[in-house]
């Protein structure tokens, strides 16, 4: 059965949940290619976080409107514990999820990755019109990095998607509480 709540209702609920967290640095980084994972395996991992009293940060869930995009995911990405990169097909061709690699590997947190319906052999860095030089040496680093550390590999068309969400749970719990 859904409950429906109106929208004001739901902000104000929004508010309170915040409220209580507010200053509160955030435990977790989901790093993910939105249009590939979003819904899925990021959206799933975040509520399962929330209901073990974790502070995720994702994009979509932890910003509101008016919010500065880079100072927010900057901000979470220093003051997080552990960080979960989504790799996902597409993940390559969004210079936002190689940026918060990135910055997430520079920042030398323990990163955990989630390969879903890719490989890491396959997880190829592609040449972006934005991207410098550096930048482009800068995401090679951690890429390569985040293909060579041990993680969770998962089938969205045949997996069990309840076994991921706990296993991935299972290992940021660890990683989290382990590092207090």
């Amino acid at each position: 059965m859904q409950r429906f709540i109106p929208s004001r209702l739901s902000h104000t609920v929004k508010q309170i949940g915040q409220v209580g967290m507010a200053g509160r640095p955030c435990d977790v980084f989901i790093n993910h290619r939105g249009v590939d994972t979003k819904r899925t395996v990021a959206g799933l991992l975040y509520d399962r976080l929330l209901q073990h009293d974790l502070h995720p940060f994702l994009d979509n869930k932890s910003m509101e409107p008016g919010d500065k995009l880079f100072d927010s995911i900057t901000s979470a990405i220093k003051r997080c514990k552990v960080g979960i990169a989504v790799f996902s097909p597409r993940y390559c061709e969004s210079y936002f999820c190689l940026l918060e690699l990135a910055r997430l590997v520079e920042a030398k947190k323990k990163v955990v990755p989630i390969f879903c319906d890719v490989k890491p052999s396959e997880l190829q860095l592609l040449e972006h019109e934005k991207c410098t030089p550096n930048e482009i040496e800068r995401f090679r680093r951690a890429l390569e990095e985040a293909k060579y550390t041990v993680g969770l590999t998962f089938d969205s068309q045949n997996g069990n998607w309840p076994e991921l969400i706990r296993s991935a749970t299972d290992i940021i719990l660890r990683s989290v509480y382990d590092g207090i």
